[in-house]
């Protein structure tokens, strides 16, 4: 018996077929390459021949060209002559700055999005379900390839050019197949946090989405982080680091300093390894005391340098006779101008407070306004120190006005940092200033340092469990009595 030939029809199927078969384990030896490149196989300075490679992988010599283009592009390594490419170190500095990056780019698809996606969200189930099953597995190829699917397709809805050419510019799908191993312990979790996307896009709540997933990424980060701090590969950085958060703290008052008739307490807690919040108490010419509290622009290491050149500068300028406040802020201003980089600033509370007339000459260049609580029998009223104007930094042209503040015994000060009034809990709701002034006015009875552990109580329970996004500075000062002239 004779079979008939296929037809063309079911022959370009079998070819399709075929192709698609090809393309996906074609796509899962180039994320096993992504990821052993990414996860430091290779050591620096090694060179590859991309013909093994390609037969190790048996991925075609073609696609491994594309690929190591998109490492050359991440700065992973550098191709040369004669079809071989030399490996560099991992920067993962790098890494974190293109996942914050993405985070912003998620959170814009996420709101554009919404309007494509409204009630059609079914291939996004469809990859989250997948990645479920692939979770249950083990199997990390097909977890990373649905889980780069899911982004893409929000990417895809959006139909903003602009962010998808920067996502492909950043090869963001490759970092997503190769990071993934790094965070197996916490991808139950990371893989639910899906869902919560797919039912805000689903019901057309844009901002919800785009705030679901700059969040989701953030945590994402913030495991990959982690398990960067438990490799052995940044053990060396993490002992520099620590030697850093040593001279840091070196900066700060010692706990044992007291200024006379001013019960004070205080609470400082970086969000890494090293922060950008700065406190001081400076003993002055005269029994007086300068207090500062401030908080620079940015994180880590920079925000470090720049909290211990501002620290330099203003107690330089403090520790020697000035005609007044305006005038030594000004010149703290613009040595901080000078010695920062462009897009640099902090907000300073700097006051001069004089024990013995209980008077707070002060200069609020864009801080928070401290608090002074002040209670009369059962009432309480709260007066807030106003930023007069713009942060330290921005401008060598900027201006100062001071301003006083007439202290009574009894009275209560508090200054903190955006760390506190900025806590989130899980439904992205601020603790916030009137929740403060609501602690403090209530607390008309309780000590300096009573008051630090009710707000870092209220604080904590608000959270509910949130990850600490910034850092945290507190000074409560309460005014005593024995001091008048």
């Amino acid at each position: 018996m004779v079979l008939p030939n296929k037809g063309p029809v079911e022959n370009n199927q079998a070819k399709s077929i075929a192709a698609l078969q090809h393309a996906k384990i074609s796509a899962s030896a180039n994320a096993r390459l992504a990821t052993e490149l990414f996860g430091g196989r290779y050591r620096a300075g090694q060179r590859l021949d991309l013909r093994t490679v390609a037969a190790e992988y048996d991925i075609d010599l073609e696609l491994v060209l594309k690929t190591f283009a998109e490492f050359q592009s991440l700065g992973m390594v550098t191709l040369s002559a004669g079809l071989s490419a030399v490996v560099h170190s991992p920067n993962p500095k790098e890494m974190y700055e293109a996942y914050e990056i993405r985070a912003a780019l998620e959170e814009i698809a996420g709101r554009a999005a919404a309007k494509t996606l409204t009630g059609n969200t079914i291939h996004l189930q469809e990859e989250l379900d997948a990645m479920r099953a692939a979770v249950k597995r083990g199997d990390l190829d097909s977890y990373a390839e649905h889980a780069a699917n899911f982004h893409r397709t929000i990417m895809d809805a959006s139909e903003n050019e602009v962010l998808l050419r920067v996502w492909n510019i950043l090869a963001f799908e490759l970092r997503i197949r190769a990071m993934v191993g790094k965070t197996i312990k916490d991808l139950p979790d990371l893989c639910e946090s899906h869902q919560p996307i797919v039912e805000a896009l689903h019901q057309g709540h844009g901002t919800e989405a785009g705030v679901l997933l700059r969040n989701q990424i953030g945590t994402f980060l913030d495991s990959l982080k982690k398990a960067d701090r438990d490799s052995g590969v940044y053990k060396a950085i993490r002992k520099d680091l620590e030697r850093a958060k040593d001279v840091q703290k070196s900066f700060l008052p010692p706990g044992s300093l007291s200024i006379p008739c001013l019960g004070s307490e205080t609470f400082y807690l970086p969000a890494g390894g090293l922060g950008g919040d700065y406190y001081d108490f400076i003993p002055l010419q005269g029994g007086r005391w300068g207090i500062a509290i401030g908080d620079v622009s940015g994180k880590g290491i920079s925000a470090a340098l720049m909290m211990a050149s501002l620290q330099a500068s203003l107690r330089a300028q403090a520790l020697h006779p000035h005609a007044d406040l305006s005038t030594l802020i000004g010149h703290v201003n613009l040595a901080v101008h000078q010695s920062s980089p462009a897009d640099s600033f902090a907000s300073l509370f700097y006051a001069e407070y004089e024990p013995a007339t209980r008077l707070l000459e002060y200069v609020n260049a864009g801080h928070h306004p401290p608090m002074v609580i002040r209670t009369r029998g059962r009432r309480s009223k709260a007066f807030q120190l106003r930023s007069t104007d713009v942060p330290i930094g921005i401008s060598a042209e900027s201006k100062f006005p001071a301003a006083a503040f007439q202290l009574h015994i009894g009275d209560l000060l508090v200054a903190y940092t955006d760390g506190i009034t900025e806590v989130e809990n899980r439904d992205q709701e601020l603790w916030g200033i009137h929740r403060l002034q609501d602690l403090l006015r209530s607390s008309s009875e309780a000590s300096a340092e009573q008051i630090i552990e009710r707000i870092l109580d209220e604080v904590s329970t608000f959270a509910d469990g949130q990850p600490q996004r910034d850092d945290i500075t507190l000074l409560a000062m309460r005014v005593q009595p024995g001091c008048d002239v």
